[in-house]
């Protein structure tokens, strides 16, 4: 559309007529998130509520098609790089969220950790330096004191407060074990994710899932990284009667790692009545 255009669109948001405004939006919303900042000046010099509140829906409902968008190419993509994953979720409520700064936090949490590893360590060894350093020097942990807000869903929240919720939790320490170089896979366990570190030499992925896997054993995100066996995870499934066992012992794709991750956003809003961004959710979620 041409500037002129545009801009002549935009002023027009003023006008009463719900008429009017129903064809403005409509021609407006087939634009991408570009015009933003047009529509964020228009804000700045309207003196009209409604015209305010009419922005400021368009914004957004631009910003969500761009979420929408960015999403449904990253499920596409053949790399789906989980840190990616998690920031689109971000974006859902923070459009503008800099990956540059998320980057730099995480890359600091690391660092740390990092430091401690040496070559001699064994894979058992290097995970407990990581649980202490995650879970006890920096303080993450589950909020369970508001386990139902939205914030806990949000890396840059997480990052910043250091709660979240165990999807969350379960992402968080998946994104940081890989890039210590630990083999960190998403366990689809019952209302819990887990995280298993497997035996590289024999683990191989089809179509984005670990199958003949050799779990080395389990590590529980939300409870200070607790490490445990197969045996151990299986007695629990077989007493609380889920199954198929393999369907929660077995690793799983990061897919379904960030879908979980949208239901649990999904909930959290359906908890406290948003009922409008529930529906915009269910439609990302629909992408998977």
């Amino acid at each position: 559309m041409k500037k002129s255009k545009l801009q002549a669109l935009i002023n027009l948001l003023d006008d009463p007529d719900e008429l009017v405004f129903e064809m403005i939006e409509k021609e407006l919303l087939k634009e991408t998130d570009k015009i933003v900042p047009a529509l964020e000046e228009k804000w700045e010099s309207s003196f009209d509520e409604n015209s305010q509140e009419r922005i400021e829906n368009l914004i957004q409902n631009l910003q969500f098609k761009k979420t929408r968008k960015l999403l449904k190419k990253w499920i596409q993509s053949e790399e789906k790089d989980l840190l990616t994953g998690f920031m689109l979720v971000d974006r859902f409520q923070y459009p503008d969220l800099n990956p540059l700064i998320i980057n730099q936090k995480i890359e600091k949490v690391k660092k740390n950790i990092w430091l401690e590893f040496n070559n001699s360590l064994t894979v058992l060894e290097k995970t407990t330096i990581l649980n202490h350093f995650l879970f006890n020097i920096n303080g993450f942990s589950i909020n369970h004191n508001n386990i139902q807000s939205p914030q806990n869903c949000f890396l840059n929240q997480l990052l910043d407060t250091k709660r979240g919720n165990s999807v969350s939790m379960s992402i968080f320490y998946a994104i940081i074990s890989r890039q210590l170089e630990l083999p960190a896979e998403f366990i689809d366990f019952p209302r819990n994710p887990l995280i298993a570190i497997v035996d590289p030499k024999l683990a191989r992925k089809v179509h984005g899932e670990i199958r003949n896997s050799d779990v080395l054993f389990y590590i529980n995100p939300s409870n200070k990284g607790s490490i445990t066996s197969r045996k151990e995870i299986e007695y629990h499934l077989r007493k609380n009667k889920y199954q198929p066992i393999q369907s929660f012992t077995e690793p799983r794709s990061d897919l379904i790692l960030i879908r979980r991750l949208l239901e649990s956003l999904k909930e959290s809003y359906q908890s406290i009545g948003y009922s409008e961004k529930e529906q915009k959710i269910d439609e990302l979620i629909s992408l998977f």
